[in-house]
């Protein structure tokens, strides 16, 4: 696809090409994935998905920010907002842990990095639909324990940011080093103990 400046175009079959797109850079990750591949899944044109997306690179990132989307979307609906606040901080680090350490969080992570000089803008669009949006829905989450004198938090911004950390200790940085890149469920729910278990040590009441 084209270098440049590269820019998103909507239209009838934005969201095929989207679910076509998808379906490929999950099996076949980022370098792996082809442009024919993508169309043939897309059940468009080659010229259809170079209207929308003239740089896969801008492809891929609509999707993980649609992804990121939908799960956050998922998590929300699957916790149960009157279960006990251990409760929902556990499932709310599953997610998270789940999400991270899987390959598709990864390819995401690793293109942003690579990809920062050349196109800063898709790495603040990323943050801004995945990282911020998980930090919002901590956010509103701590502010109704806060409410139901369930936690006690002065800085909320802060604490969100504090239990995104914990819930990637051990794990993350043995991601990024490349030293692992695959974790069982035994070494995620580890730190997901530890991550509830300490944020709650700190803020309960």
């Amino acid at each position: 696809m084209a270098d440049g400046q590269p820019t998103v175009k909507r239209g009838r079959k934005f969201d095929q090409v989207l679910e076509g797109a998808r379906d490929i850079f999950m099996a076949d990750g980022f370098e792996g994935a082809s442009v024919d591949d993508i169309a043939r899944a897309a059940g468009v044109s080659k010229a259809t998905l170079y209207s929308y997306f003239p740089d896969k690179r801008l492809l891929f990132m609509e999707v993980a920010k649609s992804e990121c989307i939908r799960q956050a979307d998922s998590a929300v609906e699957t916790i149960d907002p009157n279960a006990p606040v251990a409760t929902i901080l556990t499932e709310a680090a599953w997610q998270m842990v789940n999400f991270f350490t899987s390959d598709f969080g990864q390819r995401v992570f690793r293109l942003c990095v690579a990809e920062s000089d050349r196109f800063p803008e898709l790495g603040r669009e990323f943050y801004d639909s995945g990282p911020a949006l998980v930090r919002g829905r901590l956010i509103e989450f701590m502010q109704c324990a806060i409410e139901q004198d369930e936690l006690k938090i002065d800085d909320l911004p802060l604490a969100a940011d504090q239990f995104s950390e914990l819930c990637k200790a051990d794990l993350f940085p043995r991601m990024v080093f490349s030293m692992d890149n695959a974790f069982d469920d035994t070494q995620k729910k580890r730190i997901v103990d530890g991550a509830v278990r300490t944020f709650l040590a700190a803020y309960a009441t």
